[in-house]
């Protein structure tokens, strides 16, 4: 019997559902903490673990999960997400790249790659009538996400890094604010079929929209615009399981700021009635043959 490997740091309602609905569908399903993970290089050349015939990527640790898919993929394993999608993902500054490169409609971003010209990019803008808005190069769920409205904010966000000691404090990312209405929109795309689709709007007192910080989940019509949008871009990142992030621009339209490679879809489940982790496995059986 073939065997699917579900590994996570922390067992959310995605990955229960998922867990639940191999099982319910008579897939043999091995739960595995990544946290817990011992490896070695013997491995290579004698690979008795017993992870599975496929896996599905659900860490939430963009470095323990980076370093886990690489891992896993040089022992042999077929991962999902690839570790090419997920370094994409992970990086905003690669996504934007990527996305750019590929036509895909997004937002202007700005990098920089140390103080000084961090301090550069935020004394050339027109802040009071293009404010921009500070992520970190990588990061979730909105933490460290600063809006740069006025060079006093963004002189202050600069010397804030400077006091870090993390090697990613002299990457800086900005990224033009886009005037949307108090909303984005979240499509899952899996595979090359958008099969949900999603309006996030920010709580009263939230400029960010993420569900995670109590923002509101509403379900919304799959237009072609927004089917071609979220198809185009997640090609640009490669094929799997993505949450493709869109922001509704007054002047340009639908615009794509952030792809997400271990997509929660607790609030589109809700708000759609939709099983999209049935939809999730049944990929996964189509492509592996489970």
């Amino acid at each position: 019997m073939v065997k699917l490997g579900i590994f996570f740091d922390k067992l959310r309602f995605e990955e229960k559902s998922l867990y639940e609905t191999a099982i319910k569908i008579g897939i043999e399903v091995n739960l595995i903490d990544s946290k817990n993970v011992i490896l070695n290089t013997d491995y290579l050349t004698n690979n008795n673990l017993d992870y599975g015939d496929v896996i599905l990527q659900r860490s939430i640790s963009y470095f323990r999960g980076q370093f886990l898919t690489n891992c896993l993929e040089l022992l042999g394993y077929k991962v999902i997400n690839n570790s090419k999608i997920g370094e994409i993902c992970g990086n905003k500054l690669l996504t934007s790249m990527i996305l750019k490169r590929n036509n895909v409609p997004t937002p202007k971003s700005f990098f920089s790659f140390n103080a000084d010209s961090a301090f550069n990019i935020v004394n050339q803008q027109d802040l009071k009538n293009n404010p921009l808005v500070f992520k970190p190069v990588i990061g979730s769920w909105g933490r460290g996400v600063f809006p740069v409205r006025n060079k006093e904010v963004g002189k202050m966000i600069v010397e804030m890094r400077q006091e870090s000691s993390s090697p990613f404090s002299n990457i800086y990312y900005f990224q033009e604010l886009i005037k949307r209405p108090p909303r984005d929109i979240r499509c899952i795309v899996i595979g090359e079929q958008v099969v949900a689709a999603i309006y996030r709007y920010s709580s009263s007192d939230e400029w960010r929209t993420n569900v995670s910080r109590g923002g509101k989940a509403e379900m919304i019509k799959i237009t072609s615009e927004l089917e071609n949008i979220a198809i185009k871009a997640a090609k640009a990142v490669g094929i799997g399981i993505l949450g493709v992030d869109m922001m509704e621009d007054e002047q340009h339209g639908l615009l794509v700021h952030e792809i997400n490679n271990t997509v929660e879809f607790r609030g589109a489940s809700s708000a759609t009635s939709i099983d999209i982790a049935k939809l999730m496995i049944d990929y996964i059986k189509d492509i592996q043959k489970i």
